[in-house]
């Protein structure tokens, strides 16, 4: 769910499972996009009864109202709560897939630190990756944190999404960039949950 460029789906592919991704739109940027099957559906009209045949879900709602919230600004302290229905969606969508399949189906809800005041204290981190859902007790050891490699092409002073406008296709990539979920992760989520008797 809210699949991106595929930081899930490449651990998933990686440890053998057959993946479909949703999200409202595709990322393809230059050579970076979606991996597997697509389908571009808003995550909010998903039923969980499409996913009763899953043996895992992961999820990444998007995480920028959480972290502007966390930035130490009056104006951001000053914003109401943020709308958490997409991070909710993740939560309803797997209860009604355990409730269509008759036994658990796990999922693992990956977003940043401040959402925690919203939604509740993740369960694990790995780097500046936040997780909730069917976390396994033990992770590798995070040094991942969500910051673009080299990838900029330019000489430029400016850093991060400073370079570009809010609305730029650069700064939209960018964005989709460093949410990536490192591969070191996804393939310890797919190995941990891999289906029992495959």
């Amino acid at each position: 769910l809210f699949c991106g460029l595929g930081g899930w789906t490449e651990g998933l592919l990686a440890e053998g499972y057959r993946v479909v991704g949703f999200d409202n739109e595709r990322h393809a940027y230059g050579d970076a996009k979606y991996p597997a099957q697509l389908v571009l559906q808003d995550v909010l009209t998903l039923h969980g009864s499409q996913f009763k045949g899953a043996s895992l879900i992961v999820a990444s709602p998007p995480c920028q109202a959480y972290s502007y919230r966390a930035m130490p600004w009056k104006r951001a302290k000053a914003l109401p709560p943020p709308d958490n229905s997409l991070f909710e969606a993740c939560f309803r969508i797997q209860r009604e897939s355990c409730e269509a399949a008759g036994r658990r189906v796990p999922m693992v809800v990956e977003n940043v630190r401040g959402a925690q005041p919203y939604v509740g204290r993740a369960r694990a981190r790995f780097g500046s990756y936040y997780l909730w859902g069917d976390v396994p007790a033990l992770l590798p050891i995070g040094t991942s944190s969500k910051q673009p490699g080299h990838w900029f092409k330019d000489s430029g002073t400016a850093s991060g999404s400073a370079r570009f406008g809010s609305k730029s296709p650069e700064r939209k990539e960018w964005s989709a960039r460093i949410a990536k979920i490192p591969l070191e992760l996804s393939r310890y989520i797919a190995r941990a949950w891999w289906p029992v008797g495959q």
